[in-house]
């Protein structure tokens, strides 16, 4: 065939086709296009197969570049020569044309664009067969080190595009695969062409773009990140035409793009969390059924871009998340709320007081409109909800609060709840001490103070750890005695005298009151059992008048002055009608240092007393003391009068008895101290004796003639 070859083309021609001068190479195409256009008319194919074949193996694959140029031109020639007979040849034509793509010699690229800009100029729509092929190879010459490489290699891309545009054999479903690999590339030039690509394909009607997204989204994503400013507005410009396609389209596969949308949501890259908090704001919009088994993932990128620091996206994610929270998705419809929840429970380690307030508002709002559903996961998620109540955050403590509110309707899970902040008080007194009133307080009005302090105070009455439970009680009791949304409770035990109800409350909250003295005073001034207060303070011992209790004691004298106990200070206005509060208050001047603050403000409300008849005053040296002696019709006061219904004998009995436990747990550490102090002393005296014998046993054995300053 090489010899038909040699004898159809003239030895010169075949010369000048390799001479390194280009006019010469094109001459010499030249003549061979005309030697193939005679051959075409006359039917030869095999004669023209057999030139195809002696320009590709003498030349295209010649180890001499000019060779491999004039082969080039030549293949290009043939195809000129047969016009519309070329198709049945492309198949021998095309594949060496591709393969000099890859040749290591810049200008045998080149005249490779050139050749194949050529014979697509001819066959046009019979070469898309080679597309895939033709794609690639023009994906790499996009990229080309040289500069007219580039140049001619964009000429042939602009031709092929539009050859793609009005041809009906282009396969969209063979090429989508090839596009996917590609869109994982760098290089800022292949990025160019791969959404000039996109963009073009998505502008021809009969090419459905939109239907194979989800195989090249992720890929256009990637691209808003790039270093070029350029390749950042081509990605944009195309994301932006396909999600106003969306929006138009009753068809969209919103599945598998919410996927990539999530993933996409979590970038470093701020546009493009902007702009993929943008997409799923529109699929929530828009998706409604297709993107109920997404919600969750959904809601992870939602939640952690509410805190974002760029406020563009920290908008379109607060109504994103509002939008998703309105739906009122079906359980049996695939609406998964263990996954839900178990977002919301990872949201709540956030670093960020937004991100975490919004996971609660998913916590309260599930539990509204799916309480059976979400109780089912309470295991998952009570203690990472507990956990949250030592949050630095006083509006996220609140949320939490109101959730733990609506779980606590059944008993077990309220009792589990108070027995949980009870221990972490016990855990951490600075939380106790900076966020106890606050939280206390909000229980208070969630599910009730009645309630909530008779759980307290039955869980501590047998706490074991006595300090901790004096300084809870001490903290319950100021609570109760300042706080305005405890008015309610203070009123009931104003009650506790005459009515059945405060009663039952009085002697509730007295079982574990009874770990503090001065919150046991405290409790029986707001129940106004005065005599029982004034036999409290008679029963205290040299050991329980201590700094701490002074300490309570200022705050309660101080308190004394406040709204809170304007009953009490208008009682003083009848002495004879309460001689107990007198009693009472008198017992507690006495106990005050006589320079204290407190003192002095005591001792002057008493002065302002207006006493009757049946009291007589008796004054000692000190004018600072103030006895009273109490007459027998003294005695026949209201207060007497109903102390039947409250058994309080008993009731001193048992904080006498609790008292003494604490007298003894004192004394107790007391000793400890002393004898781990006592065995500290008796260790240091043994490693003192030990060295010094050491010593002596080493200046026995020095020898004889040893210094005379040596004993």
């Amino acid at each position: 065939m090489a010899a038909d070859a040699l004898s159809i083309i003239p030895g010169a021609v075949l010369r000048n086709l390799s001479d390194k001068l280009y006019e010469k190479r094109k001459n010499a195409a030249l003549e061979i296009e005309g030697i193939v256009k005679q051959l075409a008319t006359a039917g030869e194919h095999e004669k023209i197969s057999a030139v195809i074949s002696l320009l590709i193996n003498d030349f295209t694959y010649s180890p001499q570049a000019n060779h491999r140029k004039g082969g080039l031109i030549g293949l290009a020639a043939v195809t000129v020569g047969l016009t519309s007979e070329a198709a049945q040849h492309l198949e021998q034509i095309v594949p060496p044309v591709l393969s000099s793509f890859l040749d290591q010699d810049s200008r045998v690229r080149y005249y490779a664009c050139e050749a194949l800009y050529n014979i697509a100029k001819v066959v046009r729509g019979d070469f898309i067969i080679y597309f895939n092929k033709i794609f690639d190879a023009l994906c790499k010459l996009s990229a080309d080190s040289d500069a007219n490489v580039q140049s001619a290699a964009h000429l042939l891309d602009r031709l092929v595009k539009d050859i793609v545009t009005e041809s009906d054999q282009f396969s969209i479903e063979e090429f989508i695969p090839l596009l996917r690999e590609r869109m994982n590339v760098l290089n800022p030039y292949v990025r160019q062409f791969l959404v000039g690509w996109i963009t073009v394909l998505d502008s021809v009607p009969d090419i459905d773009m939109l239907g194979f997204l989800p195989d090249f989204l992720d890929g256009l994503f990637n691209m808003l990140s790039d270093s070029s400013h350029e390749i950042r507005q081509q990605a944009d410009a195309a994301l932006s035409e396909f999600l106003q396609e969306i929006k138009n389209s009753p068809n969209v596969d919103y599945g598998r793009m919410a996927e990539i949308l999530v993933r996409r949501a979590g970038s470093t890259d701020e546009f493009t969390r902007l702009t993929s908090i943008t997409w799923i704001n529109e699929f929530v919009k828009l998706g409604g059924e297709q993107l109920v088994p997404y919600y969750a993932d959904i809601l992870g990128a939602i939640l952690p871009c509410i805190s974002d620091e760029e406020e563009k996206i920290r908008v379109v994610a607060r109504e994103t998340n509002e939008e998703l929270r309105a739906i009122n998705a079906d359980p049996a419809e695939g609406f998964d709320i263990g996954a839900i929840l178990s977002i919301g429970k990872r949201e709540l380690n956030s670093e960020h007081e937004a991100t975490r307030i919004e996971a609660l508002h998913w916590f309260s709002t599930l539990l509204a409109r799916y309480r059976v559903e979400f109780l089912a996961y309470l295991n998952d998620i009570f203690d990472p909800l507990l956990n949250a109540l030592s949050d630095p955050s006083d509006a996220v403590v609140l949320l939490v609060l109101e959730v733990h509110a609506c779980i606590a309707e059944e008993s077990h899970h309220f009792h589990h709840l108070v027995s949980y902040l009870i221990r972490t008080f016990h855990n951490n007194h600075v939380l106790l001490e900076k966020r106890g009133a606050l939280i206390v307080r909000r229980l208070c009005v969630l599910l009730g103070a009645e309630k909530v302090y008779r759980e307290f105070s039955t869980i501590l009455e047998s706490e074991i750890d006595l300090d901790f439970a004096s300084v809870m009680v001490q903290a319950l009791n100021l609570i109760l005695l300042t706080s305005t949304e405890l008015g309610g409770l203070r009123s009931l035990l104003k009650k506790s005298l005459v009515d059945s109800c405060g009663k039952d409350l009085f002697q509730s909250l007295y079982a574990s009151w009874r770990h503090s003295p001065m919150a046991t005073i405290s409790l029986c001034l707001l129940a106004q059992a005065y005599s029982h207060a004034s036999c409290v303070i008679q029963s205290l011992g040299e050991e329980d008048i201590n700094v701490k209790f002074l300490v309570q004691l200022d705050k309660l004298i101080r308190l004394l002055e406040t709204p809170v106990f304007a009953y009490l200070r208008l009682q003083l206005l009848e002495p004879g009608k309460h001689t107990w509060l007198l009693k009472t208050l008198y017992g507690l001047l006495m106990l005050l240092p006589q320079q204290s603050a407190a003192f002095k403000i005591l001792r002057t409300r008493l002065k302002t007393v207006p006493f009757s008849e049946n009291i007589k005053r008796t004054s000692s040296a000190n004018p600072y003391s103030q006895i009273l002696q109490v007459t027998e019709d003294g005695n026949r006061n209201q207060d007497t009068q109903n102390y039947s219904a409250i058994n309080f004998p008993s009731l001193l009995l048992q904080f006498e008895n609790m008292q003494q436990q604490h007298r003894n747990h004192l004394k107790g550490q007391l000793q400890s101290r002393k004898s781990a102090s006592a065995a500290t002393l008796s260790q240091e005296i043994q490693r003192y004796e030990e060295a010094h014998s050491s010593s002596l046993s080493e200046i026995s054995r020095l020898p004889s003639g040893a210094p005379k300053g040596i004993s």
